[in-house]
């Protein structure tokens, strides 16, 4: 084999390739099994050849080719590629969508069909109104409003007018310029602030911290508190003060009641009349007995003979706390007691 021939098939080859590749890349697969079916619309702003067919927010293909229709008002031919396990007809619409970034797919809806389609037809087509078109259509009159207002305003603008808003501008500058050496001339005083504000912060924190201690403390003091058996010791308590005001009734209807001995030593007079009349006769009777004892007793001592001598021991504690014993011998007399007078009596 000669080079030119082998020069020649491999230009072949390569042709071949850069075709197949070039369709590739445009989303197009000559040696595949898929479909072709296309859709007519008024404007394909944002749709692209590769962008994809969607069907139950499954990609099951592609926009193959489009074409303007200069014969249908200048209508646009747009060719999609679908799957062959994908089965479309008479019923199946076509929509034109967008999304926000601007770009656009074509969704399939399948319905009913009376009659199958195996490739080549057309279908439905739908084209939904996106948020862009919704806003330009509803922004377009609103600018219109807005040129126009804005037309009257500069001619109610006239030169006087002009010159107010430019001295009233002047007067804003001057006042920011006058703001602004009042700020430099107290920047010491302003930095004070800021540093007692930063210091009120700190202190602000710490405060906090207490208050999240104390907090923490009620916590725990209700959680005791909760927790503490507070119920049985309210009814005992209950029943404790329910007993002593049952022992007070009893105790004040035994003081007001004149049947027992209690009430009778309180409410009787007689009681109380016998008591004073004794404690009058037994302080006569003292009296009588200091002014006139020898009335009342009187003794003698007569001795009868010697005694015998006997120890005595005496006891005497020191300032310093020592204990000094003294024996002493005393000598004692046997002596009788014998009254010498009788009682006698008023």
């Amino acid at each position: 084999m000669s080079k030119e021939i082998k020069v020649a098939l491999l230009a072949i080859v390569a042709l071949v390739a850069l075709y197949l590749g070039f369709t590739f890349l445009k989303g197009s697969n000559v040696l595949s099994s898929n479909k072709t079916y296309y859709a007519k619309y008024d404007n394909v702003d944002g749709l692209a050849v590769g962008n994809p067919v969607i069907l139950n927010g499954i990609k099951v293909g592609q926009v193959k080719e489009m074409q303007l229709l200069p014969q249908e008002m200048n209508r646009v031919k747009v060719s999609v590629e679908l799957g062959k396990e994908v089965v479309v007809g008479d019923s199946t619409v076509a929509s034109l969508s967008g999304s926000l970034l601007g770009s656009k797919t074509i969704t399939l809806f399948l319905g009913k069909n009376s009659k199958i389609y195996d490739g080549g037809q057309e279908l439905k087509s739908y084209t939904v109104a996106s948020i862009t078109d919704a806003f330009q259509a509803k922004a377009l009159p609103v600018l219109g409003t807005v040129d126009s207002t804005l037309i009257k305003v500069n001619g109610f603008l006239n030169k006087d007018a002009k010159v107010s808003i430019q001295q009233t501008l002047l007067n804003a500058q001057g006042s920011t310029e006058a703001l602004k050496n009042l700020l430099l001339m107290n920047q010491r005083n302003i930095n004070q602030i800021t540093t007692n504000m930063a210091r009120l912060s700190s202190d602000l924190a710490v405060t906090s911290k207490k208050f999240d201690r104390i907090a923490t403390n009620f916590t725990q003091l209700t959680d005791s508190l909760k927790a503490a058996p507070i119920g049985p010791a309210l009814r005992r308590m209950n029943v404790a003060v329910g007993e002593a005001q049952t022992a007070m009734t009893t105790l004040n209807k035994s003081l007001t009641s004149t049947s027992g001995s209690l009430g009778k030593l309180i409410n009787d007079d007689s009681l109380y009349n016998n008591l004073s009349a004794t404690a009058a006769s037994s302080n006569n009777l003292l009296v009588d007995l200091k002014e006139n004892p020898k009335r009342y007793v009187h003794f003698s001592l007569i001795t009868f003979g010697g005694g015998k001598d006997k120890t005595k021991k005496e006891v005497t504690k020191k300032p310093n706390g020592e204990v000094e014993i003294e024996t002493k011998k005393v000598q004692t007399a046997p002596q009788t007691l014998v009254p010498t007078d009788s009682v006698k009596k008023d």
